[in-house]
């Protein structure tokens, strides 16, 4: 699918959120899984154990179920940061909650539907979710959806990294392949804004590469305690972090599209540092933070805790 039919495609007045998309062959899925090979042989991969809790089952390959599957299509969906104010002691804390850690509304059918209908536009074609398999934020670099920041994210037009990513396997047979090189943002070779801005000095001037092992995510997405080494005044999020993300020139379009959640109350604001959980406090905050994930389950709670504390106390 070329650049000017997928952005025709975002001004014809549809009712689904706002997307682009790109298609690749699924011929250059072997090149992009011998890509990850040798970043693994040659010790390039950090062996955090959360960073590679997400990328070690992936795979770049047709899945055995679908052996017809021809092509992929990488989506990016535009996904607002949110605001959610949190009531403590008598004062508005007004946090952050980045795109990726509350549940949008858009359902997988909603997807499967957009691309069926809007992509591919032709009845009889089976399309299968692909995002559990593929590292989508590598094949959004390589069909040129997306550039990379000197910080590592994925950045799309229009959106700039406030997005989702999802992929799907399809055996209809695209007549464009945008199979290219992945590239970095003209606006990032001269700019170091997100360098002077992160706050664990993740984000070096080699191309495409940070230090994971200091990004801030990988300590606040998971249970226990912060390393010693990271700074109070690092935390910026309810989950994830904004810092590079925040005073980035490709984002100040995007970020002037906040969306705003219900306050959390005086009383649920207290529960939560305490640690004091039941049911029902669950189920507002579920509501409230549109399925954050730390709402989701008695189990995950102490993340929010945690985080919280860190924000505001």
């Amino acid at each position: 699918m070329s650049l000017e039919s997928s952005s025709t495609l975002q001004n014809q007045g549809i009712s689904e959120p706002y997307f682009r998309f790109r298609t690749v062959s699924v011929k250059h899925l072997c090149e992009l899984q011998h890509h990850i090979d040798i970043l693994r042989r040659d010790g390039l991969l950090s062996n955090n154990e959360t960073f590679r809790s997400y990328i070690d089952g992936k795979r770049f390959a047709v899945p055995e179920s679908f052996p017809d599957a021809c092509f992929v299509i990488i989506m990016a969906v535009f996904a607002p940061l949110a605001l959610v104010g949190f009531h403590y002691k008598g004062k508005r804390f007004e946090l952050m909650l980045p795109p990726n850690y509350y549940d949008d509304g858009i359902s997988q059918e909603q997807l499967q539907n957009m691309v069926s209908n809007r992509i591919i536009r032709e009845q009889g074609h089976r399309i299968e979710r692909a995002s559990r398999n593929l590292l989508v934020k590598t094949l959004a670099a390589r069909s040129g959806l997306g550039k990379y920041g000197r910080n590592n994210l994925c950045y799309v037009d229009g959106m700039g990294s406030l997005l989702t990513l999802h992929a799907f396997f399809t055996d209809y047979a695209f007549e464009h392949d945008d199979w290219t090189d992945m590239r970095m943002m003209d606006a990032c070779k001269k700019c170091r804004i997100c360098m002077k801005e992160c706050p664990n000095g993740c984000i070096t001037e080699q191309k495409f590469v940070i230090n994971v092992d200091k990004c801030l995510p990988l300590y606040n997405e998971v249970e226990g305690q912060f390393p010693e080494w990271m700074p109070a005044s690092a935390h910026n999020a309810l989950m994830g972090c904004m810092r590079c993300q925040l005073k980035c020139p490709a984002n100040r379009d995007a970020l002037k599209s906040s969306v705003r959640f219900e306050d959390i109350t005086e009383e649920e604001t207290a529960a939560i540092l305490e640690g004091t959980v039941d049911e029902r406090l669950l189920r507002s905050l579920s509501e409230k933070l549109r399925g954050f994930s730390p709402t989701t389950s008695l189990g995950e709670f102490p993340v929010l805790t945690r985080n919280l504390r860190a924000l505001i106390m």
